[in-house]
């Protein structure tokens, strides 16, 4: 028996999970259930049962939708960066720091996601942590590579503290908690590009710092 025929033009799949994602947001894993899941992405329960068989892994679904795509565009741009025989450590930074602020302030819930992904951390759930861990830790060390080729002077560990405070500071900026709002009459996009400039030349200078 196949899942509940959709005929609207936004998949049943992807109403779950734009729903899911901003239920975990708003109330966290634990408490969003899938009752309410169902209701507000206007579903019965078998479709979520057919669509991810558990409520775990329509969580886990909801991370993926979001990251696959994230590490996708970061790795295609470490590439590119690898090419290059000028490379600075600000080129790769903006390899880091771009994408993830265009998700944030893209328009198809990119904040929502970050609040989901915050929570991921706040609420220290093992099993997510382990799964995020081992589908995207792998980004994280391919940029370690070129990080530690163009800071020599620090060691593995050193190099780990500041990235770690590198990406703290990230997230900071991709949920817009920041003081420095924007502004009327300053665009989504120029907002972005001030924000990757500042965190960009802040993290470089961190990263060099002696």
């Amino acid at each position: 028996m196949g899942p509940p025929v959709d005929l609207t033009p936004f998949s049943t799949r992807q109403r779950i999970l734009g729903a899911a994602e901003e239920l975990f947001a708003r109330h966290g894993f634990a408490g969003a259930s899938l009752r309410q899941v169902t209701a507000s992405a206007k579903v019965n329960l078998a479709a979520v049962n057919y669509h991810f068989g558990s409520k775990e892994n329509l969580i886990e679904e909801v991370f993926r939708r979001r990251l696959d795509e994230l590490n996708a565009r970061r790795t295609e741009l470490l590439a590119q960066c690898r090419e290059r025989v000028d490379l600075s450590l600000e080129d790769v930074l903006d390899a880091f720091v771009r994408p993830a602020l265009e998700l944030s302030l893209s328009d198809a819930g990119g904040a929502a996601f970050v609040r989901v992904l915050a929570r991921a951390y706040a609420e220290h759930d093992e099993r997510l942590r382990r799964f995020l861990s081992d589908n995207y830790g792998h980004v994280l060390k391919e940029f370690a590579v070129v990080f530690a080729r163009l800071l020599p002077q620090l060691d593995k560990e050193e190099l780990y503290w500041r990235l770690d405070i590198v990406s703290g500071a990230l997230t900071y900026a991709m949920a817009d908690f920041g003081v420095l709002k924007r502004r009327g009459d300053v665009s989504e996009q120029e907002h972005r590009e001030r924000t990757a400039s500042h965190l960009i030349r802040f993290a470089a200078a961190g990263l060099r710092a002696a």
